[in-house]
């Protein structure tokens, strides 16, 4: 991919990620009385960026819409959660994508379980820990869900793009 297409890709990604996010915070979503559930849309992009440029660019991406939302949107504590589940959910899509043996929408689901298992280690190192524990089923298969629904999301546009190449070449 040629250096400047590259960074129109990256630069796109990137916006296309943050109004995710905030289109993600304006929805009010049912929460199933667990605070934290999201759809993690903006995982999308960053998944987009795995697939398209490559790992450094794609955490490039993911720290750099943590760090945005944080500074319109987040408390210092947000970002911490932010942070956390950020960081355990791209390392799962690094992980299983390299191993070759995980579809997009496998890879998704994982990730979106670990992003919501970071927050949850962190609101355990900041809260009582004990009465967490109750969350974690509803947290981890809202993870499951949402992320295997953006892994077919993103299989569909992954997909449409492999199209698109192959009919340019």
């Amino acid at each position: 991919m040629k250096t400047s297409r590259k960074i129109a890709l990256l630069g796109l990604l990137t916006a296309l990620c943050f109004v995710l996010s905030y289109i993600e915070f304006l929805l009010p979503l049912p929460s199933f009385g667990v605070p934290g559930v999201k759809l993690g849309l903006a995982n999308l992009c960053v998944m987009a960026a795995l697939w398209l440029v490559g790992a450094k660019e794609a955490a490039a991406i993911n720290l750099i819409r943590i760090i945005l939302n944080w500074a319109i949107f987040g408390s210092f504590t947000g970002l911490l959660y932010s942070l956390a589940g950020g960081f355990l959910s791209f390392l799962a899509m690094l992980l299983l994508k390299k191993s070759g043996r995980f579809s997009p929408i496998g890879i998704s689901a994982a990730a979106g379980a670990l992003h919501n298992v970071g927050q949850l280690a962190v609101a355990m190192l900041l809260t009582d820990a004990a009465a967490l524990w109750y969350y974690t089923p509803v947290l981890i298969i809202c993870g499951l869900a949402a992320g295997a629904v953006n892994g077919l999301v993103f299989s569909a546009i992954l997909l449409r793009l492999q199209r698109k190449e192959n009919h340019h070449e």
